[in-house]
């Protein structure tokens, strides 16, 4: 693992890279709202996809000094345009650099970071291969929706009640390759025991299918 530091406009965000040897894809982390790349959860399926030989990168998406106002207002956790320019200078950055360059890239979003995520996928046809959104607001990416080209995994809990409807309803705005899982007996934040397991089971086979790089010709 290594701790990194991505520009991001005037934004310098620090991160943790993880590339496990002979890496068949990179899994980027957008956490949900006043999370971080601490979070517990994320980290639990971040482990969980590097035994699947993926590599992983937990990045905040605010800034340390953005994160101390953010706890006041609450405000820049919903900015999902921000978040998502952020996601999509951080994909960026990862396609420049010759460790990274190789990898498809794959977004796993949770809470407000899975509009993030569908939107940055959006705006980057070419360069994200596959979407997860673990209890995500896909409904927060808006118009960005039926323009996304990545195949999504929507995952949300059984006893989460109003997120199973907002992914519902934005299943229905998007034209591209997209599944809804529900996880019985989870809530919002997947607490309960084997629920994120299973979480973490379901986003590894997604990427698996998804971030295998195509064979080189000889």
């Amino acid at each position: 693992m290594a701790t990194i530091s991505i520009p991001a406009g005037a934004a310098q965000l620090p991160g943790e890279l993880t590339i496990p040897p002979k890496a068949r894809g990179l899994v980027l982390f957008a956490h949900g709202s006043g999370s971080s790349r601490f979070s517990r959860r994320n980290q639990f399926v971040a482990r969980a996809l590097e035994q699947r030989g993926l590599a992983t990168l937990l990045i905040d998406l605010l800034t340390p000094d953005e994160e101390a106002v953010d706890q006041h207002t609450a405000h820049l956790r919903f900015d999902i345009p921000l978040l998502a320019n952020r996601l999509v200078a951080i994909v960026d950055w990862l396609k420049r650099q010759p460790q990274t360059q190789p990898l498809l890239v794959g977004l796993f979003g949770a809470s407000t970071g899975g509009g993030a995520a569908l939107m940055a996928a959006a705006a980057r046809p070419d360069d994200v291969a596959a979407v997860v959104s673990r209890g995500g607001r896909p409904d927060l990416a808006g118009d960005a929706l039926p323009t996304v080209a990545a195949p999504t995994l929507l995952i949300v809990g059984g006893d989460d009640t109003p997120v199973i409807a907002m992914n519902r309803d934005a299943m229905r705005r998007m034209r591209g390759q997209v599944s809804l899982e529900i996880v019985p007996g989870a809530t919002h934040l997947f607490e309960e025991p084997g629920t994120l397991e299973r979480v973490a089971m379901l986003a590894g086979d997604w990427f698996g299918q998804h971030l295998q790089a195509p064979a080189r010709a000889p």
